[in-house]
């Protein structure tokens, strides 16, 4: 089932100008206006939150809207700037999110994440992280998932708070009653609908359609089915020069799985010649098929580092040639490099006695195109006492950071992700358990070693300004050990509770 997001920026001029004057950007209570001209006079074009609670919408005369607002700050409005920021906005979300992207002018964005949502860690999850990453810079946005553009439109501009998610098939019962504005009409139309008394898209669904295109032109009914599903509504990404590409158009439609790996072939050859004219190799491969009927079909492929390897690239492609449904045919096939960096290459080993290091790079992108980017991954240390916040995920390819480990106390081969709670019976304050039960199992004690003694970090959260862990190793009868803590110090009541707590496994 095909997924549309339309992602909505309700204060983008605005939001765009605060990014842009920086420092020098009034508080995010002082409200903020953008002035242009519609006609000879001199309108509002664009206002930010504040503004808005103050009721100055755009359209308003700027004279009236400083007479009502003495302290409004007033700048000269961007169309352009804005577009162009839109379109820098969509490449990111091209880069990060979706194969298919495009900017939803004047203030949006329309992704097409049929198959790619579960990279992000499910629907939730991506419309979570989009506007997530949007308010670190600053910038609002509410996002909508629907089944069609419009109805993914529809419900991010009148219904998402922050999200909205309905199900393909009932995109149409979502958005019936919201006002018939969500349409996407041309100007004027709406109000003359709601001179006939229609206000709701459900209204304009109930009517006879023969009556409504006859005084409304066929623009009225395109919208409609479009947003019902009943009418095909492609999206065309969005294409900026540094996205190095090539393109193969077909007299006649091609469909056989052996002609799509024909061309897929000779399209890997034509990039790879055009990313070595730039000096590149791809991180990032899009290839799109063009139906007849106008939708799109897409491949992504993802790579540990930059390539510019025919062979190894083409059999990445076509691994994944069998998710392509060609319908009645392709006319059109376009391999895109949305993400590539300068290609580095290294000298071989000169000396027969020396060895060369294994590349396993090539094992890391098959394994991340077929299991997901999330899936794959390797532990290193990060920096901190906490031993839940020591470790983190990175590429599998990272070079290692500069961090490690304390030498002195070993840390288990298995870290439970949350500490498990355990009866435990100890002598104060910093002998070891004798005996302790987990999971309804008592085991018996008897070699330990400990404590190491882990302080909270204070500048991450109040409640560990005076929090203590005393860490032991413990084995039991059987030969199993375990990591094993005790919260506080057995002295002073502040530092913990004294209950005990298992955190990992060793072997």
């Amino acid at each position: 089932m095909r997924r549309v997001v339309s992602l909505y920026l309700p204060t983008w001029p605005t939001d765009r100008l605060r990014r842009r004057l920086g420092k020098d950007a009034p508080p995010a209570e002082v409200p903020i206006v953008l002035i242009g001209r519609a006609g000879r006079k001199r309108v509002v074009l664009a206002a930010d939150s504040a503004a808005l609670a103050l009721r100055l919408y755009p359209g308003m005369v700027a004279a009236q809207a400083r007479a009502l607002c003495p302290e409004l700050v007033v700048h000269d409005a961007d169309p352009a700037g804005d577009a162009h920021a839109l379109d820098r906005m969509a490449l990111w979300a091209l880069r990060r999110y979706a194969p298919i992207v495009a900017a939803d002018p004047p203030s949006g964005l329309v992704l097409d994440v049929t198959g790619a949502a579960h990279l992000r860690g499910g629907e939730e999850a991506l419309l979570a992280d989009m506007i997530a990453r949007l308010a670190v810079v600053g910038v609002a946005a509410r996002a909508a998932m629907a089944g069609t553009w419009g109805a993914a439109h529809a419900l991010a501009r009148y219904v998402a708070a922050p999200t909205a998610i309905v199900a393909s098939d009932a995109g149409g019962c979502a958005i019936a009653q919201l006002p018939t504005q969500a349409l996407r009409l041309p100007d004027g139309m709406a109000d003359a609908l709601a001179k006939m008394g229609i206000d709701r898209i459900g209204e304009i669904e109930a009517k006879p359609r023969a009556p409504l295109a006859l005084r409304f032109g066929p623009e009225l009914t395109r919208r409609l089915d479009q947003a019902y599903d009943r009418s095909a509504e492609p999206i065309e990404p969005i294409e900026v020069p540094e996205i190095v590409q090539v393109r193969q158009a077909f007299a006649e439609p091609i469909s056989a799985p052996e002609t799509l790996a024909r061309y897929t072939l000779q399209l890997v050859e034509a990039l790879c010649e055009a990313l070595e004219v730039k000096g590149l190799g791809a991180r990032l491969l899009d290839l799109r098929f063009r139906r007849v009927d106008h939708r799109i079909e897409v491949v992504r492929v993802g790579l540990a580092k930059p390539v510019r390897d025919i062979k190894r690239l083409t059999r990445l492609l076509c691994d994944k040639l069998e998710t392509v449904d060609p319908g009645f045919g392709i006319d059109a096939m376009t391999l895109a490099a949305p993400a590539a960096e300068p290609l580095d290459w290294k000298p071989v080993a000169n000396d027969l006695t020396e060895a060369a290091r294994p590349d396993v790079a090539d094992l890391v992108d098959t394994l991340t195109n077929r299991l997901g980017p999330e899936r794959l991954y390797r532990i290193t240390a990060a920096q901190s006492d906490v031993p839940e916040r020591s470790v983190r995920k990175v590429a599998p390819t990272e070079q290692p950071g500069g961090e490690t480990w304390p030498a002195r106390w070993p840390r288990p081969v298995r870290l439970l992700p949350t500490p498990e709670r355990i009866e435990a019976m100890a002598l104060l304050p910093d002998q070891p358990p004798a005996a302790f039960t987990w999971r309804g199992v008592r085991r018996r004690v008897t070699r330990a070693d400990g404590p190491e003694r882990i302080f909270g970090e204070w500048w991450r959260r109040g409640g560990e300004v005076e929090a203590v862990r005393d860490y032991f190793q413990l084995e039991d009868e059987a030969g199993e050990r375990f990591w094993v803590f005790r919260r506080g110090d057995g002295e002073q009541p502040a530092t913990g509770d004294l209950t005990w707590y298992l955190h990992g496994l060793f072997g």
